[in-house]
């Protein structure tokens, strides 16, 4: 394995970490749905249309799952990540349409270096995803553990 490129120390408040395009498709919202979520909203075009979100859209459990996949590629593989205690909260904001290309930011809110496990941190992220068009269809806030990158545990 390779050193991270991102520490604990890394993660200051106010930084920005971006996260990739990414293209979203009507057979990849079905194929989710189909296992997932088989809301007719997210299994059928016309059903989409009928509905208060006027097309075929992705259940916000896949939104949320492709947010998941953007931040991984865009930085969390990359980082000394140990895993997160849990989510503060999600909420989706527009509908995701087949069709739409999304991108977004990851944004330092807080960070600080846990008493209880030594060499952890604990530092809290606030992302949005938003579509092509700049509306924001996703926002969330959660603490992800990161390893210091000081062997002894105190901030470099």
């Amino acid at each position: 394995m390779t050193e991270p490129d991102y520490h604990f120390e890394d993660f200051t408040p106010g930084r920005i970490f971006p996260l990739p395009e990414r293209q979203v498709s009507g057979e990849e919202i079905v194929a989710f749905a189909a296992e997932f979520d088989p809301q007719p909203m997210h299994l059928d075009e016309e059903a989409g249309k009928a509905s208060i979100l006027g097309g075929l859209s992705a259940s916000g459990w896949h939104t949320g799952s492709m947010f998941m996949r953007m931040m991984y590629d865009g930085w969390l593989a990359r980082s000394s990540s140990e895993g997160s205690p849990g989510i503060d909260f999600m909420e989706w904001k527009k509908p995701v349409l087949a069709g739409d290309t999304l991108s977004g930011r990851s944004t330092v809110v807080a960070s600080r270096v846990l008493r209880s496990r030594p060499g952890i941190g604990l530092v809290t992220f606030l992302h949005e995803v938003e579509n092509q068009r700049g509306d924001v269809v996703m926002r969330g806030e959660n603490p992800i553990m990161m390893r210091l990158r000081s062997p002894d545990g105190v901030p470099a």
